[in-house]
């Protein structure tokens, strides 16, 4: 029998209007003075300014940086890192969707660990722990708050890299549906399918385990189950906490099971064409799935009946190819894109996207079917 580990971050609150005891969370980890890393977008929104507000008037420094751009480039680390030094925070707090919070995570790591950054990209690179740090998600997507990943793209190699160390875990995770209410309707899908997708990859990975498949099953069933409510009507607050849950639920299957092939394939297209992430995975979902299912028929045909599809008579073929179909008909609900060619993605770019997702190792490892140069040129086809 393998051997099994689980890991998540140690300290989890959820709950509408938990955001009020984001001062305490500071003060329980020793913490005197905060950097908030976010981005203009959640500055805009007021909700930078709420918890600032709220950090000050009970007693602690607080600064802001708020230079945090989507997928963000590895250079803007050097920028956070240069504001967390002249202020001298000494706790850092993410708030935003995944690109703030894996921004919060890397320049906590970077202020206690040399660099250059780029050293780190791999897996179990980061020699020291670093400040801590608490995130706060106001999109209910990458489930970075229960994840020891950052990503960042490279734009010289027009590809997304990651790094990967338990170190990168934060202190607290603060989850509070209130801060999602006024997510606009395509944020709400692209991040929410990504939650989605998060949940199928790690259940169909070759690491899952019991416990990666109870946590992505249940995600699954919340994040499934309520993204149509959450899209269509913004101020369900029981539709966004259970879109909050199950996003940090799959973050927590994925960090230990690892995703596919989906995030591979979307990567190369997400840095390259700066497709957004969650729409850059479910325009690949399909095509990668159909692909895959041979790998395991018996997990793709369960998906099926997660996504509550009758499959009573079905054999796995069929009932894999109805989960399919289910996932096709949620994106066009959501009126998520389905195909590259809205981006500007051509036949004559295939060959060396299909050359840079060969490159994403540490994503196909967990795939459960074996591709080459030709099945990757292939997929790519089939999402054009």
């Amino acid at each position: 029998m393998r051997t099994e580990i689980f890991s998540t971050t140690p300290r989890i609150v959820l709950g509408g209007g938990c955001a009020a005891r984001l001062p305490d969370e500071v003060k329980r980890l020793g913490g005197a003075s905060v950097l908030i890393v976010t981005d203009p977008g959640v500055v805009g929104a007021g909700i930078a300014e709420r918890l600032e507000k709220l950090l000050a008037a009970a007693g602690l420094a607080v600064a802001v940086f708020d230079k945090v751009e989507a997928d963000p480039r590895y250079e803007i680390v050097a920028d956070a890192l240069a504001a967390l030094k002249a202020c001298g925070a000494d706790t850092v707090i993410g708030l935003g969707g995944g690109s703030s919070l894996d921004m919060a995570k890397i320049t906590a790591v970077m202020a206690k660990n040399e660099g250059p950054v780029g050293k780190y990209f791999g897996i179990d690179r980061i020699p020291a722990p670093g400040l801590p740090t608490i995130l706060v998600p106001t999109t209910a997507g990458t489930g970075s708050e229960v994840t020891p990943i950052v990503i960042l793209s490279d734009h010289g190699e027009k590809l997304k890299k990651g790094i990967v160390s338990p170190y990168i875990y934060p202190a607290c995770a603060l989850l509070d549906a209130e801060l999602t209410l006024g997510l606009p309707q395509k944020v709400t899908a692209a991040t929410g399918m990504d939650a989605l997708i998060h949940a199928v990859e790690a259940y169909t990975s070759i690491n899952a385990t019991p416990t990666t498949d109870m946590l992505a099953k249940e995600a699954i069933a919340l994040v499934f189950g309520n993204i149509r409510t959450a899209y269509a009507n913004g101020a369900d607050l029981t539709a966004r906490e259970n879109m909050l849950r199950g996003a940090m639920l799959a973050g927590m299957a994925f960090a230990n099971a690892g995703v596919t092939a989906v995030h591979a394939f979307a990567y190369p297209i997400g840095a390259e064409f700066h497709i957004p992430h969650g729409i850059a995975n479910t325009i690949m979902l399909v095509p990668v799935m159909r692909f895959n299912q041979v790998g395991n028929l018996g997990r793709f045909a369960a998906l099926a009946a997660l996504f509550g599809v009758p499959t009573a008579g079905l054999t796995d073929r069929q009932a894999a190819a109805a989960a399919v179909t289910a996932l096709t008909e949620l994106a066009e609900d959501l009126r998520v894109p389905q195909h590259l060619a809205a981006y500007g993605v051509t036949e004559a770019h295939v060959p060396a996207l299909s050359e840079a997702v060969l490159l994403v190792t540490r994503l196909l490892a967990n795939n459960p079917r074996k591709m080459t140069r030709e099945d990757a040129e292939a997929i790519y086809r089939q999402a054009l």
